[in-house]
């Protein structure tokens, strides 16, 4: 059992410490991959993927159309998985000014939009954005500038989330994607970072690779490009702009559909988790990723462990009284969020533990044969 226990917890500080830290020893080791950017200006088409999104397209693209670039190098290109609300009427109301609408036959999903939008798009490179991201003016020109150099396939920029007074959902996942933040960085200048962002990541659109529907675009797409050797490097200049989830419940159901897709995606891409192929890539997918989302199977094997230790030595009844309060306070938190108000001490070790049940349940209802396709918004009614 102190096996189980011992491996289990150092399991779980190496997920959030000990890679953070392998990541600062290889800067250290090994020289920093730059990109060798230069001011350049190739054709683009911004994808925006959409879904009854009546109110906030509009917005979006009038933001698009503002964007630093040369009008006739942008083509601006939406995709209506079949929404039944004002979308389209929207969407064709910019046809005008260049907008383009590919409405799906039937509901497919973001993915098998991309799969249908990609192949008709214009542009050299592709950006791929969500309708309800708000770019900075800069973000073709900061993207594109990556692509001079030859070796990038990929460019995965920041997403910021917009805070609202008393919004401790939105203000825990700002948290948590700082944390995030941090790590792409790191794994950028080693070589590429693992996955993508689905409002704002770009490709060269000879690199993009059709997807099963039930993939998760923004994570399959960019191991695919790295797996064609090419990089994902990660662009901080350019950034975009969107609301949280609103709630806790929210996120937590938006969590359990990337995680669900996300799983069975590096599944069918685990060919990437070889490090004698891929090399340190490898342990960045496996680390960052796949040991990332078993940390709740981790938890919960300490906790267990630790019950049957408690005769053993004293040492064994502190760590237990430790996860205990730590679960108390995730416990009161939860309370208090059925009343959307969580008190600053409780909403992390909350948040923390919604996270990785999240994760448990995503790859729980992937090998229960949920799965989860369609594109939906965490601002649905």
């Amino acid at each position: 059992m102190e096996t189980l226990f011992w491996g289990s917890v150092l399991l779980i500080f190496y997920v959030y410490l000990g890679y953070p830290m392998l990541l600062l020893a290889m800067h250290r080791l090994f020289r920093r991959q730059p990109v060798r950017k230069q001011d350049i200006e190739p054709d683009v088409t911004l994808i925006i993927s959409a879904y009854n999104e009546e109110d906030v397209i509009a917005r979006k693209l009038e933001n698009s159309l503002e964007l630093d670039y040369p009008r006739d190098k942008l083509e601006i290109l939406v995709i209506s998985d079949c929404s039944d609300d004002r979308t389209d009427e929207i969407v064709a109301e910019f046809a005008g000014k260049g907008v383009k609408l590919l409405r799906m036959p039937e509901r497919g999903g973001k993915t098998a939009g991309l799969n249908a939008a990609v192949p008709q798009a214009k542009g050299e490179i592709v950006i791929f954005s969500d309708a309800n991201a708000m770019y900075d003016r800069n973000v073709v020109r900061a993207i594109v500038r990556n692509f001079a150099d030859e070796n990038v396939g990929a460019v995965t920029c920041e997403s910021r989330y917009e805070i609202d007074e008393g919004d401790t959902s939105t203000e825990s996942e700002n948290l948590y994607w700082r944390y995030e933040l941090a790590l792409k960085r790191l794994e950028s200048e080693l070589g590429s970072l693992v996955g993508g962002d689905g409002a704002i990541y770009a490709i060269r659109r000879s690199l993009y690779r059709r997807m099963k529907p039930s993939d998760l675009s923004d994570f399959v797409n960019p191991l695919q490009i790295v797996s064609q050797g090419f990089r994902n490097v990660y662009e901080p200049e350019a950034f975009s702009f969107e609301k949280g989830g609103e709630s806790f419940d929210k996120e937590f159901r938006r969590k359990v559909r990337i995680v669900n897709r996300a799983w069975r995606g590096m599944m069918s891409m685990r060919h990437v988790l070889n490090p004698f192929r891929y090399g340190f890539f490898a342990i960045q997918a496996l680390s960052h990723k796949l040991l990332r989302w078993l940390v709740p199977a981790f938890m919960l094997v300490a906790f267990v462990s630790n019950i049957s230790l408690l005769p053993e030595h004293i040492f064994y009844k502190f760590t237990f009284a430790l996860q205990v309060v730590f679960y108390l306070l995730a416990l009161v938190g939860w309370l208090q969020s059925r009343r959307e108000e969580i008190a600053r001490m409780f909403y992390i070790p909350y948040y923390f533990c919604l996270v990785n049940w999240a994760s448990l349940k995503g790859i729980i209802e992937n090998y229960t044969g949920r799965t989860y396709t369609v594109w939906n918004t965490v601002r649905e009614k």
